[in-house]
């Protein structure tokens, strides 16, 4: 304001000059004139603002005249505005890769239950479809009638287990609905699949494990209970000696199950070695000698056995393995049936040991389960025999503590084979 003031003056001044050199109409006519002149100067440096407003990032048109002061304090708000704003983007994008990095699903609802944002994890619990799910009904996506009860509650004290079935994906989830900001809403669910599975298998063995002892207890307790109360000439000593030796079966059974879950429990929680130099035949040869005891020569058995061959590992828990494999082939395989073990070397260089009967064979569905604990395709014949329910857990633990892949293959009828194979970096190059 103060430059056209100015400026003003001074074309006033030269008029006044003029009319008193050149007459007043020439006065009059050049003031006219500067007035002319300063408003095509206002008109152009309007005309230059216009177009700047248009694209207010770049700097404002220099030399506007009384718009010059005006201008650079409104481009330098604008270009600490733009700064913040810059700021404001980039926490907001850090805030965002934050909630996507999340391990738990994350949706965000308005005062109406309707879906705004929700992170990838999310997605996956629920199928929610951000590009398609938005601004729909939480109850719309999520159709659970326990789900619907918990988030029309005023307060959620506490978290909801929540069972959904995505496809073929059955999940648990625990979710907890919580306010935030001006009426909204958050869902914060957590995968607890495999939680809820660990524990399930854990109450499962636990019943297993006390079912496992409470029927030799019983019997024992039965048969130490009868020996007590009858009088001492009531039994001969036939039935004496027999009570004792089905008294010392039950002990055995327990001493079994007892030893096999601290194998277990050892495998399990002992780290992996890569073990030393271990040759497997010794070993395979005691096994054979013990299932030849435990069949009582009722089968026929058959060896083929790479004396030589060596891999790096732990003895005892290869023996274990081994030993498992043979006892189960004992068990289920009829009388007069064959038992072929194998130990050598394959083409591809892995060792591979494995043990194949002519037994009832597995049926298809039974062979995923077969390494469950306490898993068994014939129940009353496996406790017939002695076993534990144990057997195949061991030896799936040992395998993979030996880098091994324990596979089975079976047709109801037509027998079984189990075998161990070992990776090629466990065996030992045999010198020339």
């Amino acid at each position: 304001m103060t430059k056209t003031l100015i400026t003003l003056g001074m074309w006033a001044a030269a008029a006044w000059l003029i009319s008193t050199w050149a007459g007043e109409t020439a006065g009059w006519a050049l003031l006219v004139a500067g007035l002319v002149c300063m408003i095509l100067v206002s008109a152009r440096q309007l005309s230059q603002i216009t177009r700047w407003t248009r694209n207010v990032d770049d700097p404002p048109p220099p030399s506007v005249g009384p718009w010059d002061d005006i201008l650079a304090v409104v481009y330098r708000r604008l270009r600490r505005n733009q700064q913040e704003l810059s700021d404001l983007n980039r926490h907001m994008d850090g805030i965002m890769l934050a909630a996507e990095a999340l391990p738990d699903g994350a949706i965000t609802l308005n005062e109406e239950m309707q879906v705004t944002w929700c992170n990838s994890v999310a997605s996956e619990h629920t199928g929610l479809d951000l590009a398609k799910d938005k601004g729909f009904s939480i109850f719309n996506i999520v159709r659970a009638p326990e789900f619907a009860a918990y988030a029309r509650q005023s307060e959620w004290p506490e978290p909801l287990l929540l069972h959904l079935s995505h496809g073929d994906t059955e999940r648990s989830l625990l979710v907890q609905l919580t306010r935030y900001g001006d009426r909204q809403f958050l869902i914060v669910g957590r995968d607890v699949t495999q939680m809820e599975k660990l524990e399930t298998t854990r109450k499962d063995f636990v019943a297993n494990v006390s079912h496992e002892l409470r029927t030799p207890l019983t019997v024992l307790a039965g048969f130490l209970e009868t020996v007590h109360d009858l009088p001492p000439e009531s039994l001969s000593d036939e039935q004496r000696e027999h009570y004792y030796h089905l008294m010392m079966e039950q002990a055995g059974r327990m001493q079994a199950l007892v030893d096999d879950l601290l194998t277990l429990s050892t495998l399990e929680s002992s780290p992996s070695t890569a073990g030393t130099p271990v040759r497997l035949a010794p070993i395979i040869d005691h096994a054979l000698r013990q299932a030849k005891i435990l069949s009582k020569d009722q089968h026929v058995f058959v060896a083929n056995i790479d004396p030589e061959l060596q891999i790096n590992g732990i003895e005892a828990e290869l023996g274990s393995a081994v030993g498992n494999l043979l006892t189960n082939a004992v068990r289920y395989t009829p009388k007069d049936g064959t038992i072929t073990v194998s130990w050598y070397k394959t083409e591809s260089g892995q060792a591979c040991y494995s043990v194949q009967d002519t037994g009832i064979g597995i049926a298809s569905q039974d062979i995923p389960r077969l390494t469950e604990r306490f898993y068994r395709v014939d129940r009353g014949r496996s406790r017939a025999t002695g076993g534990t329910g144990l057997g195949l857990a061991i030896t799936k633990h040992v395998a993979m503590r030996h880098g091994a892949e324990l596979n089975i293959r079976s047709r109801v009828g037509a027998g079984s084979t189990f075998s161990l194979d070992f990776p090629p970096s466990r065996v030992i190059a045999r010198h020339a």
